[in-house]
């Protein structure tokens, strides 16, 4: 919690005016119960009308005050809270985009949206009940023994022998909801879990009429949430009932007492009314405690996994020898590169080994799980190898800046992501500062041009969440038109024309041969081998077979039987004769 809590600092100046503020309450309520009993004997007792209309006009001045400084303490409270969330939640986002692949392996996605909105919002509410409410409860409870005390002795002792039995059970509480309202949040996580698989999958459920399991698969996540809520909420409403009959107790013993002392003399009957008064408050005020417990427990959960992701170590990042190195000419090499990802032991790259020159068109070829895309991420340093070296331009690519080594390397992912907003901002995303001329050059060259004019409202027509209104093909080649507005050195390119028929695949391939750049193409198309410079095949991690489509035909019989799975005996026959 002590990193949570320095989000606090900037905001020192208002949190003392809003504590000043409620002390100024806490005075007011505690001298009420004075000056009514003050009232009570010198006033009504003894029949002096003056002195009740004296000091009630002092009580009910006492009464405006507290209520002005209560409204000015809940403006400070609000500005204290608001900013604080926002300084947290804005830190928590920086921090997850700075997460490297391997950090987000660690924090399901359900998980961090949570933490990013349930539990910011929960610490935000526990910071402005704490200056508005929480502090004034225990110091409520401490003044009003005082000023019974100062009041009667022997009618406090009362409240001496109970505070402290209720403080000890409140904080066995505590400690055990602290644990359960943890276990919600977990809850929590699940369900939303759950739901992001559902929205992003309702199509497939829809096609496969799974409706009724995954409705199953819902109300099973959301009964244990509700029942590990139910449990937390039992133990804390249970002290509720418990306060109450120990601080009921204690006030019919005060009354009991009181008699006793005022028929006695040593007590006066406003003595006893006033610390009636001060016991009634703290039963208010404990009451709270019941409330405080809760927020407080669920607050203590929140900011260990908001503190979680806060302090996880990013593992990729800019080394201290890093420079700004501008990648100009697009060579890539590999030498003997391993990688194994985080967490596991197999190793999906075994000392790898190639050589890509500037303007080179590479085809990566490889069955599932070969390596393929990991090869791909290890080259922007999505992630970092576990032994050899990856160099572009001659620089091992650990020791370029990662801002100057990722603006100039054009990724276009397996899976084509657009983002709710219009066509032209999904392509801008690739270089914010692109003219529209620029933009236009780009969809052109991805062959998307066309499609994007007889939209409604062409590059201003909006596109919905992940190109919901958008083909398959239409998607991928926006995002090969979005790779290619940054004007990329290297272009990364993961199996992103499969979706594409052979004639557009073909002007697109014509297009890139003419735009200045290293390109790396993981493919299953033969179509695109024969239009590489050079071919990968890949398996296991491995490089099998390399050279160019001509002769992987007459060196390598697992290519042979990739070509003729694809084209055909006959026509694998006129393809080795260069037809």
């Amino acid at each position: 919690m002590r990193r949570i809590l320095s989000f606090l600092t900037p905001y020192r100046l208002a949190i003392i005016i809003a504590l000043f503020l409620m002390l100024i309450e806490l005075t007011v309520e505690l001298i009420q119960p004075l000056l009514i009993a003050h009232i009570i004997d010198e006033g009504i007792l003894k029949e002096d009308l003056s002195v009740v209309l004296l000091w009630g006009g002092v009580l009910i001045g006492c009464s405006f005050i507290a209520f002005f400084s209560g409204v000015v303490n809940s403006f400070y409270s609000s500005h204290v809270s608001q900013s604080f969330g926002f300084d947290v939640r804005k830190s928590l986002y920086d921090k997850v985009q700075a997460f490297s692949f391997t950090n987000f392996s660690q924090f399901p996605t359900s998980s961090l949206i949570t933490r990013l909105t349930n539990d910011v919002t929960m610490l935000q509410n526990t910071v402005f009940m704490s200056l508005r409410i929480m502090m004034r409860a225990p110091l409520l409870v401490i003044g009003s023994v005082i000023m019974a005390f100062f009041v009667s002795p022997g009618l406090a002792l009362v409240l001496v022998i109970a505070v402290p039995l209720l403080v000890l059970f409140l904080v066995l509480i505590m400690r055990k909801a602290g644990a359960l309202f943890k276990a919600v949040q977990r809850r929590v996580d699940h369900v939303n879990n759950v739901m992001q698989e559902n929205l992003a999958g309702i199509r497939l459920i829809r096609a496969f009429l799974r409706e009724n399991h995954e409705v199953t698969r819902f109300k099973q996540s959301s009964g244990a949430l509700m029942e590990k809520t139910v449990s937390a909420f039992r133990l804390v409403e249970v002290t509720m009932p418990i306060i109450l009959l120990l601080m009921n107790a204690s006030i019919l013993f005060i009354l009991w007492f009181g008699s006793v002392e005022v028929s006695a003399g040593q007590a006066s009957v406003g003595d006893v009314v006033a610390v009636v008064n001060y016991a009634t408050r703290m039963t208010g005020a404990l009451s709270i405690v019941t409330m405080i417990i809760m927020v407080f427990s669920r607050a203590k959960a929140s900011g260990e996994r908001v503190s979680e992701v806060l302090g996880s170590e990013i593992d990729v990042i800019d080394k201290e020898l890093s420079e700004e190195h501008t990648i100009s000419e697009g060579s890539i090499s590999f030498q003997n590169v391993t990688f194994t990802y985080p967490g596991t032991e197999v190793e999906i790259i075994k000392k790898l080994s190639f050589h890509v020159n500037p303007g080179e068109r590479v085809s990566i070829l490889g069955a599932t799980g070969s390596g393929k895309s990991t090869l791909f991420q290890l080259i922007p340093r999505l992630y970092d190898i576990d032994q050899g070296k990856i160099l572009i331009d001659g620089w091992e690519n650990s020791f370029i800046k990662l801002e100057h080594l990722r603006k100039q390397i054009g990724f276009v992912p397996q899976e084509a992501m657009l983002f709710t907003g219009t066509v032209r901002d999904n392509i801008m995303w690739g270089n914010e500062h692109a003219t529209l001329d620029e933009i236009k050059e780009a969809a052109a060259r991805a062959q998307i041009h066309e499609a994007i004019m007889k939209l409604p409202k062409q590059y201003d027509t909006v596109v919905g969440q992940k190109g919901v209104n958008l083909s398959g093909g239409q998607k991928q080649r926006l995002s090969i038109a979005r790779a290619l507005v940054r004007k990329p050195v290297i272009l990364l390119m993961d199996d992103s024309t499969s979706a594409l028929d052979m004639k557009t695949e073909a002007r697109l391939l014509d297009e890139l041969s003419q735009f200045s750049c290293t390109t790396l193409m993981i493919t299953q198309k033969i179509s695109t081998t024969m239009a590489s410079d050079q071919v990968l095949l890949l398996d296991d991690g491995e490089i099998i077979a390399q050279g160019s489509h001509q002769s992987l035909l007459k060196s390598s019989k697992l290519y042979q039987q990739i070509v003729e799975s694809q084209v055909g005996k006959e026509a694998l026959t006129l393809v080795e004769r260069g037809h």
